[in-house]
């Protein structure tokens, strides 16, 4: 009879601790959901919503996990099982687990924290690991990114040391721009002015700059050409659109003002005697050269 009162009183114990296990299971779920509402409430764009709904995710799960191994000592404990045996060889199994999944857990730690500091969005164009693209997808284990060509890369957080983000805030479409020598390079930079104004002022381009374009001035000597460089502060995403548009409008405005945009030139030196006369050039033929 002690024993049967004895037993009942364990299994009560036991039904104790799951129910306590399942009343903080659906309260923890229900605290993560009511700051994920507050959190979309002062959400601002799509990405960052997505980023709140995938760490939310992240912590639900934890926390189940958390509570059930909790519950699930106390409970084996509560029968008189031992569960210090389970815990060693938990021990030795998680270290050679460990070792096998040493990079699992590290892109899971990078991906958490790379969510949590909030480095990359869905969207965004950003480079990692000598790849750049789309960002098309984020986890816990790996970003996929979709480059100019279609492609998709899948990239290990583990490997992510250092992310290039181009489309936070706002970016810079910087652009070299070649002429020859004999320009005058004030009235080229008058020209681009002049271009950029109409780009500004354009319906479809207008609203993608932010501000007037800033020339920077030469650039380069290069062996053919004077390289300027200069730039437009542009919405993100956008300095390449801005870009390519700008080079049109300019080849035009060049070509109507006779400014010469350097190709490669090539000059041949026959050499001169002892005396310094240099002989006349003479273009042979390919059938004169036969007869010869």
């Amino acid at each position: 009879m002690l024993d049967y009162l004895h037993l009942s009183k364990e299994f009560f114990r036991v039904v104790v601790i799951l129910i306590l296990a399942w009343l903080l299971i659906v309260l923890s779920r229900k605290l993560i959901r009511l700051f994920r509402n507050y959190m979309n409430t002062r959400a601002d764009t799509a990405e960052e919503t997505r980023r709140i709904e995938t760490l939310a995710r992240v912590f639900r799960h934890t926390s189940i996990v958390a509570i059930s191994l909790v519950a699930g000592m106390l409970a084996l404990s509560e029968l008189g099982i031992s569960i210090a045996p389970i815990l060693g060889a938990a021990g030795v199994v998680g270290i050679a687990v460990g070792f096998g999944a040493q990079s699992l857990i590290k892109d899971f730690f990078n991906g958490f924290f790379m969510l949590l500091e909030n480095q990359i969005r869905q969207g965004d164009v950003v480079e990692v690991c000598g790849k750049t693209g789309t960002v098309e997808d984020i986890t816990l284990r790996y970003v996929s990114l979709r480059d100019y060509e279609g492609s998709v890369h899948y990239i290990p957080n583990g490997l992510i040391t250092t992310v290039t983000n181009k489309s936070r805030g706002y970016a810079y479409a910087v652009i070299d721009v070649s002429v020859s020598y004999r320009e005058n390079i004030n009235e080229v930079c008058d020209v681009m002015r002049e271009v950029a104004g109409q780009l500004r002022a354009s319906e479809s381009f207008g609203h993608r700059i932010l501000e007037d374009i800033e020339i920077a001035g030469v650039q380069e000597w290069a062996d053919s050409a004077v390289i300027l460089r200069c730039r437009f502060k542009t919405v993100a995403l956008e300095q390449w659109d801005v870009r390519r548009e700008f080079l049109h409008r300019l080849k035009d405005a060049f070509d109507a003002r006779g400014i010469e945009i350097p190709y490669p030139h090539l000059t041949i030196y026959a050499g001169q005697d002892k005396q310094g006369n240099a002989p006349a050039f003479r273009l042979t033929k390919p059938e004169d050269a036969s007869h010869t």
